[in-house]
């Protein structure tokens, strides 16, 4: 294997394990050489052009011979290392990319366009990845070690970030960078296919006519993106308030608020809930509010707050199915310290969801909205749904790409007319039910 192919996959064995002494080698020397007092005080780009320049003379001056690609290469993995994030710097940089995943020095995978990969590159030891962890998280001022083996945090860059070193992982230290997706719009959503041009109308009419939105779906199915997109929807002379554990939501309005929790410090003080943050934000005058996840006792904070008076709030939840979407409000309402009967939960729960707008993602790495459901149960009663949009897949062919149609049914008389009298029209592929027993209604469990 020549020098070139060996910088450019270090992965590959003991010519990987040499190129990378390699790569350490020319790392030492060029620390050697800097002033750091002197780089820090410089841009960033500045500061990678200066180390790659001197680099570069050392190369020249004690070898070895190299052709100009090789150079070129190994100047980058060099600085890479002393800068940056090592063999994750390319990655990075990849804008296709959307998840890396790092399961110990030897296995790191990504995803792209849906579908997971992995990749033949390696960290030269567990030593070194623990140092490009370490300088991730050093960067949002927080530490990773044996007293704290976990950290979930957001990069100054946007990206979000998951690490769990040993003793609890065992596979060795472990890394997940996510990416967040660009802000899409719904039309661009159609064209991935993801919905289609009726379920667009339907819920930007809900949306506009402040109808409570719950977006339901699994890890990775695309909650935070439809989120984004119907949050384009609301009136840009609203004040919103986003409440998110880490911030993704990209909202172009002017009069937006981005709240983001806080974790414990050092010491375990200092946390800032989205609890905390759910109520406070009621004392700021919102118009709207929208809670990147509910996934605890804050979720009866957000039931109470879109029940009185918060017409048009959004919010995303953990759940495989419109039914689930429901009933994981329940247990997360019930998990507040507010002793409310868990019976009593359903009334919050009817009162406050209009919507619930559920995600998919099928085996082609395709995510879609499976079924846009009406909430039509009342007081305590047990949790009826009624289902106006859903997606009905084809068997999965030759091509492993999912196919499927995407079908409307008749709109409730109440949800018509609430929709007629804020001034928004029906869209043509929808009627309206003259009675609620003709409806497609599924009652669930609770």
């Amino acid at each position: 294997m020549s020098l070139r192919s060996r910088i450019a996959a270090p992965e590959e064995g003991e010519a990987g394990r040499e190129d990378g002494h390699l790569v350490a080698v020319y790392r030492a020397k060029l620390l050697e050489e800097i002033d750091l007092a002197e780089m820090s005080s410089l841009a960033a780009a500045e500061r990678r052009a200066r180390l790659e320049r001197v680099l570069g003379h050392i190369i020249s001056r004690e070898g070895p011979v190299l052709s100009s690609a090789e150079r070129s290469q190994l100047i980058r993995r060099v600085v890479d290392e002393a800068l940056g994030l090592g063999v994750l710097e390319p990655l990075l940089a990849d804008a296709s990319i959307t998840e890396i995943m790092v399961n110990g020095p030897d296995s790191i995978f990504v995803e792209r366009a849906g579908r997971v990969e992995q990749l033949p590159l390696r960290f030269a030891s567990t030593e070194q990845l623990m140092q490009t962890i370490e300088r991730i998280v050093s960067t949002v001022n927080r530490r990773v070690d044996e007293s704290n083996p976990m950290v979930d945090a957001r990069l100054p860059t946007g990206e979000r970030v998951n690490v769990i070193i040993p003793p609890l992982a065992l596979t060795g230290p472990t890394l997940t960078i996510r990416r967040f997706p660009r802000a899409y719009t719904l039309p661009e959503l159609i064209g991935l296919g993801s919905l289609d041009e009726q379920m667009l109308m339907l819920l930007a009419a809900f949306v506009r006519a402040r109808f409570n939105v719950i977006v339901s779906g699994g890890t990775g199915t695309g909650k935070t993106t439809l989120l984004n997109a119907l949050s384009g929807l609301i009136p840009s002379h609203e004040r919103i308030i986003t409440i998110e554990d880490s911030a993704e939501l990209q909202l172009q309005q002017e009069h937006v608020i981005r709240l983001e929790s806080r974790p414990p410090n050092i010491e375990g003080k200092g946390q800032i809930t989205i609890r905390d943050l759910v109520r406070n934000s009621l004392r700021m005058r919102p118009d709207r509010i929208i809670v990147g996840e509910v996934r605890g006792g804050e979720t009866l904070d957000m039931l109470q707050a879109m029940s009185t008076g918060h017409d048009g709030s959004l919010a995303t939840v953990h759940a495989n199915s419109a039914e689930d979407a429901l009933m994981r409000l329940q247990t997360l309402g019930s998990m507040s310290e507010v002793l409310i009967p868990f019976e009593a939960l359903k009334d919050q729960i009817n009162s406050a969801v209009d919507v619930v707008v559920q995600l998919t993602r099928f085996a082609d790495g395709s995510r879609k909205v499976t079924e846009i459901a009406l909430l039509v149960s009342h007081g305590r009663e047990q949790f009826r749904i009624a289902t106006v949009s859903r997606f009905v897949p084809q068997p999965l062919g030759a091509d492993r790409v999912v196919h499927g149609d995407f079908e409307h049914l008749p709109l409730p008389r109440p949800v018509a007319e609430k929709l007629y009298v804020a001034n928004e029209p029906l869209p043509p592929a929808f009627g309206v039910a003259d009675a609620l027993d003709v409806l497609t209604t599924r009652q669930a469990i609770g």
